[in-house]
């Protein structure tokens, strides 16, 4: 039990660790966006939505090179895009205490592109199983993911970039030549550091957990992982909303979730350069996260903004997902 109470405070060392360098690289990436010009959704997609998943980003690279927990970084992941999709809407409407408005930009293009990423990356690790079949004692349905398959996912985010330069190049927002670049940019490293430190100790937590209840890492990854690294996007998203951005709060949410999903779990791949993944643990994981986004895309085209007892029903069915990770844990059901 004293185990257990350490590993929980590691976590929440981790989580405050993961807040402190996410407060300095969030306030760095949006000075960075105001000093060249960028419009709001291209600031909440891309420059808010990469800057926040920097922590999803190293619990991948550390889970696969420094622990070799490839499923544990994808479980962090999927958790992550859950907990954001559900989560933070809902917090932003019930904190805000009011309508969120949503646009038909952020419906019909961030919210269909980010379908498309659960798609791909789906579709990729169903290639691997296909195409590269790997026999292993305690893999049920398994499948290599190779560089190549992997530079799949990668590409596809290339063309969301390239949507979000045109954006960009048809804004005329102004630049803010009165930043100072340099300044802004050592505070971007130094909290990209921090948070590199943070997942460490909240990854160190779910396997150390995962050893002490008896279940595989990745459950502990999808929870304790996953909050943890969602707080940069949760605080982003929540102040946003209080100063009447309900634009950058969604642009956030679909961005880092794209990110995480296209970005995120192909790099470990490529850094490693094949990983197996147990596709039986796999499509339950990606079977939430569909349903997930579908009662996030329904729910925010109706009326076209979130209401406050739609932020409710989000935030029940994230306390849904938390239940059946928990029962999964006591050997209740083994869905996973």
């Amino acid at each position: 039990m004293f185990a257990v109470a350490t590993l929980l405070g590691l976590a929440a060392v981790g989580t405050a660790i993961v807040w402190k360098g996410s407060s300095w690289l969030e306030d760095s990436a949006n000075k960075l966006a105001v000093a060249y010009g960028l419009p709001a959704v291209v600031q909440g997609a891309v420059i808010a939505a990469v800057g926040s998943s920097a922590p999803e980003l190293a619990s991948v690279l550390l889970a696969t090179l420094v622990h070799g927990e490839f499923e544990l970084g994808v479980g962090s992941i999927v958790g992550s895009a859950v907990f954001n999709l559900l989560v933070i809407p809902g917090l932003a409407v019930v904190v805000a205490g009011g309508v969120v408005d949503t646009t038909r930009e952020l419906v019909y293009k961030e919210s269909l592109f980010y379908m498309l990423a659960v798609a791909a990356l789906l579709l990729t690790f169903s290639l691997a199983v296909i195409y590269n079949p790997v026999d292993e004692a305690g893999v049920r349905i398994g499948g290599s993911v190779s560089r190549p398959l992997a530079l799949f996912p990668l590409a596809l985010y290339g063309l969301y970039l390239f949507t979000q330069y045109l954006d960009a190049a048809e804004s005329e927002q102004q630049a803010d030549g009165s930043i100072a670049l340099a300044r802004t940019w050592f505070w971007f490293v130094v909290g990209l550091a921090f948070i590199v430190v943070g997942v460490e100790a909240l990854v160190r937590a779910a396997i150390g957990l995962g050893e002490a209840f008896g279940t595989p890492s990745f459950l502990w990854g999808m929870t304790v992982v996953a909050a943890g690294s969602s707080l940069p996007d949760t605080f982003v998203s929540l102040a946003a909303a209080r100063a009447d951005r309900p634009t950058v709060t969604l642009a956030n949410v679909l961005g880092s979730n794209t990110f995480d999903l296209l970005v995120a779990v192909p790099v470990g791949v490529v850094v490693k350069g094949a990983l197996t993944v147990n596709f039986a643990n796999i499509v339950p994981m990606m079977g939430f996260l569909v349903l997930a986004t579908v009662a996030f895309f329904a729910i925010s085209r109706t009326g076209m903004a979130l209401t406050r007892r739609e932020g409710w029903l989000l935030l029940g069915l994230y306390g849904a997902f938390v239940c059946w990770l928990l029962i999964e844990s006591l050997g209740v059901v083994s869905v996973l």
